[in-house]
């Protein structure tokens, strides 16, 4: 039986180990976040199975990335660790906006009219996607400033209009 480890409090899920790659332990690791440096050699990573601390990882020309784990041997060990979810902790960036900072968040507009609360964050190529709980839909192009627990957004015209009527 497989044992279980618990994921500390506050940690994020940044990615997910994907199938095995050659005979030495190498696996690839599809990131979920744009935060590279979460597969750089000596990170740690939290897994149900156990923390993996990275020894090597490359970036191939397709975009995907090969990671040996100090912790995973052989092709056979590998094998075992397909599709495991990987966590890590929030890394503290004033620049960088977060999935987890701007839900809950309340959204207002930069001359103060309130709009909700975000109840979702949704990936989209474009741009991801506040998801408020009045229903409304905000990209996060949109988003100016974000200063305890308030989210200013500068939107066109008319947004806001489409649920309203």
């Amino acid at each position: 039986m497989a044992r279980s480890t618990p994921i500390p409090d506050g940690f994020l899920e940044v990615g997910h180990l994907r199938r095995a790659h050659g005979l030495r332990g190498d696996v690839f690791v599809q990131l979920v976040t744009n935060r590279t440096e979460r597969l750089d050699v000596g990170s740690t990573l939290a897994t149900s199975k156990g923390d993996l601390v990275v020894g090597a990882s490359k970036l191939l020309p397709n975009g995907r990335w090969v990671v040996k784990f100090d912790q995973i041997t052989d092709r056979t060990a590998a094998e075992t660790w397909s599709n495991v979810a990987v966590h890590a902790a929030p890394i503290a960036d004033a620049d960088a906006l977060w999935f987890h900072d701007l839900i809950g968040s309340k959204v207002v507009e930069v001359d103060g009219t309130e709009h909700g609360t975000c109840s979702n964050v949704l990936t989209n190529p474009a741009s991801d996607i506040l998801e408020l709980d009045t229903g409304h839909l905000v990209p996060s192009t949109f988003i100016v400033s974000r200063v305890d627990g308030v989210v200013t957004v500068d939107t066109p015209d008319g947004l806001f209009d489409l649920l309203d009527k």
